[in-house]
């Protein structure tokens, strides 16, 4: 399986924190969610002057991820190899959506279907593209999303914002937005959170 076979010292020049859970813990949690294969781009944005403040990728493909890179999302429960995330079932994915949306942040959300091809690929590039630096997730996501086929329009950049401007301009994609009034602390939601049994 490719996914032991990505070593540990890949990313390690990139800055960020180098996390590598076991395969073990990898394969207990492993989640496709039903339907096609497909993209989300996650942008966090400020309720205050709508400034973009974080970028996320969630890729549904034969197992469905979320690579977070440079964020701050953790819990115990929910495996992590350098910014990707594993087991995404509805409930993590609602508790990633909910740790970013509160009273200064909302969320908008960017669905795209894919070939199965592309979000293998999709895949494959978020497992190499980490552990990214502070500071560094939007253009870590553009870079995955700019090697994809059909979206080599997407250009790198550093904005939240404007890479999910770009993204809105890809035909069929499809945008939600989710907004919450809950503490300005977002740990909470973490703290809260009790994993499904498996």
């Amino acid at each position: 399986m490719f996914l032991a076979g990505l070593p540990l010292a890949l990313a390690g020049c990139g800055g960020g924190e180098a996390v590598w859970a076991p395969e073990a813990d990898v394969l207990r949690v492993a989640y496709r969610a039903p339907g096609p294969a497909m993209l989300s781009l996650i942008t966090v944005r400020s309720t205050g002057n709508d400034s973009g403040a974080h970028t996320g990728l969630m890729i549904n493909a034969s197992q469905r991820v979320i690579f977070d890179g440079a964020g701050s999302f953790h819990h115990e429960t929910i495996p992590e190899r350098n910014d990707v995330f594993f087991g995404i079932t509805p409930a993590v994915e609602w508790l990633y959506l909910s740790f970013h949306a509160r009273e200064t942040y909302y969320v908008i959300r960017q669905d795209l279907v894919v070939s199965d091809a592309a979000a293998e690929q999709a895949l494959r590039l978020a497992l190499a593209a980490g552990p990214v630096p502070k500071a560094a997730c939007t253009r870590a996501a553009a870079g995955i999303l700019q090697q994809l086929p059909g979206l080599g329009s997407i250009k790198k950049t550093l904005f939240p914002d404007r890479l999910q401007e770009q993204f809105a301009r890809i035909p069929g994609v499809v945008t939600s937005e989710i907004r919450e009034d809950d503490d300005d602390d977002r740990f909470l939601a973490l703290e809260a959170y009790e994993p499904e049994p498996l």
